[in-house]
């Protein structure tokens, strides 16, 4: 039976306007609220062979997104590897994204209301909404309003300061294939450059409790004035997104009597890297299942069976990523070393890069790769002078 008022969705993103989409294609009166609509928010913007397998409307769209084929990472101490990713990375500007997202939730039958919530009341059934416009009811709220959303500390437990990282960076005017990342030698984070259609997305991530916005500005200025950016016609940006650490994510709440929360939202958002438009996109479908098989706490389970197993595992291994030892080097130091030497690692990586490689069972498959990683890593080190014309002493007595 149809509900006396409709759902209500707060945020019109990509998490709110799947959501709004399937839900209006399976016959639910939706309306979307969002004050911004298809706006350019401060990302880079990356859909991952995962999303895009997930979503094929994505893949098959007309709209601008920038395929990109190649890879660079660049290590603390400045060691540089290039690869090629197996399964590209789409690279859209969000507000093309957003765009295409909000028109197939209006194509499915969604109000889209460009209106700002600004006070929820009342309850499951008969919440009360008011916008600058009036005020509005609606039987089921979905909150997809970002990780600054006013409205997280109604309904669940507010994120703390150590729950979140910071982010700066400036859209440049510059046509590219290659998708950079450089990681800090002092600091939890990296700086990425992501090419789109017409400009490129450069900006630099790290722990709000760690370094402060103005800092990272000044990093990433020096880090682009020494590999040849210029910023003439660049627009800046700041934002901050979801970091939950693990014990955030243990007692998360994400869905209660008549509200669900998706996207960055609930905090779906890897801990390591700050992706997040997959999980706001899968969190989205699960939850619009949820609410149209009539069981809407099944959102909790799914969320619970499938997405939250993973961002633990990278919370509780977020600091040993950024600050841990391996062999007398870093993580990211090693990692990079690995993918210069092996064919198998540089795989690994680019499966890791196209999102088909979780978390979960990644230590698995590094124990069946060692030896063969180990092998390629020392046949690398030990032949390489012979590339270049000379033999090594070792073997030249």
């Amino acid at each position: 039976m149809q509900a006396r008022h409709p759902i209500a969705i707060i945020g019109g993103g990509p998490a709110g306007a799947l959501a709004g989409a399937l839900l209006a294609a399976g016959g639910r009166n939706v309306r979307i609220f969002d004050e911004k609509l298809a706006w350019e928010k401060p990302c880079g913007g990356g859909l991952t062979h995962k999303a895009l397998r997930q979503y094929p409307f994505l893949a098959q769209t007309t709209a601008q997104s920038n395929s990109v084929e190649h890879c660079e990472l660049i290590s603390p101490s400045g060691r540089r590897v290039r690869f090629r990713l197996q399964q590209p990375v789409a690279i859209f500007s969000r507000s093309v994204l957003n765009a295409l997202l909000l028109d197939r939730a209006r194509t499915a039958g969604a109000e889209v209301c460009r209106q700002r919530v600004t006070r929820i009341e009342g309850s499951a059934r008969d919440w009360r909404l008011t916008t600058p416009f009036g005020e509005c009811r609606a039987s089921y709220l979905l909150i997809a309003a970002g990780a600054r959303n006013p409205f997280r500390g109604q309904f669940a437990a507010p994120f703390s300061p150590d729950d979140f990282m910071a982010t700066a960076g400036y859209f440049i005017p510059l046509r590219s294939s290659l998708m950079q990342i450089q990681f800090l030698e002092t600091n939890s984070g990296y700086i990425w450059m992501f090419p789109r259609c017409d400009h490129a997305s450069v900006g630099i991530v790290g722990k709000l409790r760690e370094i402060s916005a103005p800092s990272l500005r000044h990093m990433l200025e020096r880090w682009l004035d020494r590999n040849g950016f210029s910023l003439a016609g660049a627009t800046f940006y700041s934002h901050i997104l979801p970091c939950l650490r693990a014990q955030t994510l243990a007692t998360l709440e994400v869905a209660g009597h008549g509200w669900a929360m998706v996207g960055d939202s609930a905090g779906l958002v890897d801990p390591i890297t700050g992706e997040g438009i997959y999980y706001a996109l899968r969190s989205a479908e699960l939850c619009a299942q949820a609410l149209l098989a009539s069981r809407p706490l099944d959102y909790r389970v799914r969320l619970a069976e499938e997405i939250l197993p993973e961002l633990q595992l990278a919370a509780h291994v977020s600091d040993r990523f950024y600050r841990g030892q391996v062999f007398g080097e870093s993580v990211p130091e090693r990692m990079i070393a690995l993918t210069t030497q092996s064919d198998s690692f540089r795989v690994l990586m680019s499966d890791l890069f196209a999102g088909i490689q979780g978390y979960c069972d990644l230590k698995a498959r590094l124990y069946r790769i060692l030896p063969t990683v180990m092998a390629e890593g020392l046949a690398s080190t030990l032949f390489r002078p012979w590339s270049s014309g000379g033999l090594p002493a070792t073997f030249s007595d």
